[in-house]
């Protein structure tokens, strides 16, 4: 899998998980590339460093995370926007549970399917990713304390 950080024309910016970098240079050139912000499908790469091993991970060393502190007004309205996604996601896709990797295979093909959401292994992402069924994870919602 390779991470690209991508901006659209309209200057947000946004990072994706690819198969490959032929596979980023398919789905932009299929329009299948979108910014999550605008929907705007004029997107490119950003110029990245290349992430070089040093000794252990941040996994194996345990260190944290780097995390944000939001202020209030940018906190709601990030909570907002979670909420409204995850009310898209039901209103338009079915939830499958934990046969989500086989009910997206088997809807793949088909043109008009209903997309579906559920729950998914890493390893499930990365078979449906090499198989070149578009996945893409729902974060979770904040509770009101975060």
């Amino acid at each position: 899998m390779i991470r690209y950080d991508l901006i659209c024309a309209c200057g947000h910016r946004f990072d994706a998980w690819f198969s490959s970098s032929a596979a980023y240079d398919e789905q932009r050139q299929a329009g299948l590339v979108e910014c999550p912000l605008c929907g705007g499908t004029d997107v490119r790469k950003q110029l990245m460093t290349p992430a070089l091993a040093s000794g252990a991970s941040r996994r194996q060393r345990k260190e944290p995370r780097q995390t944000a502190r939001l202020n209030d007004e940018t906190a709601r309205a990030a909570r907002a926007l979670l909420r409204a996604l995850h009310a898209h996601v039901r209103e338009n896709a079915d939830y499958v549970g934990r046969d989500f990797a086989e009910e997206a295979r088997r809807r793949a093909p088909l043109k008009n399917a209903r997309p579906v959401w559920g729950e998914a292994t890493r390893e499930d992402v990365r078979e449906l990713a090499e198989e070149g069924i578009e996945v893409m994870p729902l974060p979770p919602l904040p509770d009101e304390k975060n």
